[in-house]
């Protein structure tokens, strides 16, 4: 069997791994990040980038090309609720260098990051590389077995990151406990084709329980529609054209296109989970993102959150990592800086989804919520709902080190 030996291994190229890779590479730590698919191109994958990520590119000097990549610009989010229009998120008064949130595909975020990561001689990327399981010695965590198209190779390391996100094997093999919060939902991701008289991107469309959620992907709509967990059975048996008929009456210009979704295996189910290791770190392993913490698509912070994840562990062990190994205390000063924020945004999930997008309609009044209500009527209010979601609590700041060339 190969053996490779690396300073640091991510396992996972997602957002959290693919930050971490670059930023340790450019503090010239050696680090391998091991993907398990062979590209990026995975529908229905958030790409909300979060005006607390583009400071980050700020801080990083990457934001003028990052934004001359294809995407959307949202400075304000809205809402149609119970039939009623309303703003509920303004960026336009953010202390950030961007005041919008930017919808871009994640496997564009992905092959720009990792597009520059690469220019550091220290970074390694290898794709097809599925991690199978852990490797360990006196108790240490000392590397990753993996699946490669070439055979098994093992890949030692004196420090193992899991970024491989909810289903993650490095969890898994690491025995660790995760702490589950009871969410009462799943999504139905589809594709619809999207129209120039289409409105402009919105937060979507709630309906006394019932929400329906619009991604402008330029020419479709990724659609997501809420459901009770466990309902997926009971929907297809009310048939497709019931289903279509439910998403044309929440979102009534789409009407003319819901028969698109002519066939079951054009709408894929999302587990929804709420979810986060009691620890995340024992002696040569931490997880990170998902990995550490699985969060529900509400209001689109997963990826933000995650990336938050990579700035820290970089800030607090890229110059320790790059003399040698760190210690477990180091690994939980990475899980005491990030799991407060972590909480705090869980908690308001779990909220959302046990209290107001439960995905089951409602006898309800159709008027507004009264916390709606205000942030219709005083248009203040609704920069609080927009720094929670734009810049989330905690941000990070890259005070990780670039090497000297």
């Amino acid at each position: 069997m190969e053996q490779i030996q690396t300073r640091c291994v991510v396992v996972g190229g997602g957002p959290a791994g693919m930050m971490l890779g670059f930023l340790l590479a450019r503090a010239g730590v050696e680090v391998m990040v091991l993907e398990k698919h062979a590209d990026f191109f995975r529908d229905f994958r958030g790409d909300t980038i979060h005006p607390s990520t583009l400071e980050l590119m700020h801080q990083l000097g990457l934001l003028e090309e990052f934004l001359r990549q294809p995407h959307q610009e949202t400075r304000e989010l809205r809402g149609t609720i119970n039939g009623h229009t309303v703003p509920i998120a303004d960026f336009s008064k953010l202390p950030t260098h961007c005041k919008f949130i930017a919808f871009m595909p994640q496997w564009d975020f992905l092959n720009f990051l990792s597009g520059h990561a690469r220019k550091f001689p220290e970074f390694h990327l290898c794709m097809q590389y599925e991690v199978t399981d852990l490797l360990t010695a006196s108790g240490r965590v000392t590397g990753v077995r993996a699946n490669t198209p070439q055979g098994e190779v093992e890949v030692r390391a004196d420090l193992v990151i899991g970024a491989d996100g909810r289903h993650a094997t490095t969890r898994l093999r690491a025995h660790f406990e995760v702490q589950e919060f009871g969410v009462p939902i799943d999504v139905l991701w589809m594709r619809i084709s999207k129209r120039k008289p289409d409105p402009a991107q919105s937060l979507g469309f709630f309906d006394r329980g019932k929400l329906l959620v619009l991604l402008d992907r330029r020419d479709y709509w990724q659609c997501g529609v809420v459901i009770p967990k466990g309902d997926l059975e009971e929907i297809k048996a009310r048939g497709l054209p019931a289903f279509q008929d439910y998403i044309a009456t929440m979102a009534t210009f789409l009407r003319d296109r819901v028969t698109e979704l002519d066939d079951w295996s054009k709408i894929k189910l999302l587990t929804v989970q709420i979810n986060r290791l009691r620890e995340w770190c024992r002696e040569g392993l931490l997880c990170i993102g998902d990995a550490a913490h699985a969060m529900s698509p509400a209001g689109g912070v997963g990826i933000n959150l995650a990336i938050q994840d990579a700035v820290a562990t970089a800030n607090l062990l890229a110059e320790k990592l790059r003399q040698g190994p760190v210690s477990l205390e180091d690994l939980r000063a990475v899980q005491k800086r990030r799991e407060w924020p972590t909480r705090l945004i869980q908690r308001m999930q779990v909220f959302i989804h046990r209290r107001i997008a439960t995905g089951k309609a409602s006898s309800g009044k159709t008027k507004l919520p009264f916390v709606v209500w205000l942030l219709k009527t005083f248009p203040v209010l609704r920069q609080l709902p927009a720094r929670f979601i734009g810049i989330g609590p905690r941000p990070e700041r890259v005070r990780s080190p670039a090497k000297e060339n």
